[in-house]
């Protein structure tokens, strides 16, 4: 079995449009676990939806959106988990006051990782087997290919390495396949964020940035109730409304936050 781990950004549309292309071999399918309507980005969701599955389907690869389902067939999204009565659970990589450093997470995992694993599994996928999980990390994030966690039954590999592709490249690729190239992806709430993109939120997308705001302070005030000291969105150890002005028509950026941290090359790309 031979999948792509499809993320709906630059990266991993390069490879859906390499392999329609009959670039990579044959490819079964590209997965590409959502972690809710209500948690990633709109605009990454528009474009799966209505650019990549499409224009994939009529060149016959299958895109696939695939959902954390739960033992009881009910579906889960990560915002769900965060904000449900009585949960506990953070999940996102929030910035600790005391420390400054992100908190632990298991957002990538439990929303992408362990989704498209538990379909790998279903279809086939064994330790003696293992699936060839693509993987769309380009050369300009190369490091990033040697910190994924490999499971038992997946294999995973980076044809965009093999070929000499950064991200420039990439999209390139899927402009000469005449698509237009798709956003950043990721959750829109995603505290790997850099300030400058939150400020541009701020600006252009007030709606998710209140939204945002919102989350960080449900966050806190659930914290607060188990004595526990606040968290943030940004480095800055103040809530995300005063740590993110709007931006103006300069977009210049000298915060070392940088986005994209996250190794597992299940977001981001």
């Amino acid at each position: 079995m031979r999948v792509i781990s499809y993320g709906g950004g630059v990266q991993s549309t390069a490879l859906v449009v390499l392999a329609a292309q009959g670039k990579l071999g044959p490819v079964d399918a590209a997965l590409f676990s959502n972690v809710g309507d209500d948690s990633e980005h709109p605009a990454t969701l528009d474009y799966v939806r209505n650019v990549a599955i499409p224009w994939a389907a009529e060149r016959g690869l299958k895109v696939l959106e695939l959902k954390r389902t739960m033992r009881d067939g009910t579906t889960r999204t990560l915002w769900d988990e965060i904000t449900r009565e009585g949960s506990r659970s953070i999940k996102i990589p929030v910035r600790m006051s005391e420390t400054n450093a992100p908190g632990n997470r298991s957002c990538t995992y439990d929303y992408k990782v362990a989704v498209v694993a538990k379909w790998l599994k279903q279809h086939g996928a064994t330790k003696d087997e293992p699936a060839d999980v693509m993987i769309g990390i380009s050369t300009d994030e190369f490091h990033r290919a040697n910190n994924k966690k490999t499971l038992p039954h997946e294999k995973p590999i980076y044809p965009l390495l093999d070929l000499g592709l950064d991200r420039t490249a990439c999209m390139q690729v899927i402009k000469d396949a005449g698509l237009p190239v798709p956003p950043k992806s990721s959750c829109f709430f995603c505290p790997f964020h850099r300030l400058q993109t939150w400020r541009e939120m701020r600006r252009d997308e007030p709606e998710l940035f209140w939204k945002s705001v919102e989350l960080e302070r449900h966050i806190n005030t659930v914290r607060a109730s188990l004595d526990r000291a606040p968290c943030y969105l940004t480095d800055k150890r103040m809530p995300l409304d005063e740590a993110a002005q709007e931006a103006g028509p300069t977009l210049f950026d000298e915060d070392t936050f940088n986005e994209g941290k996250c190794d597992e090359g299940y977001c981001w790309t």
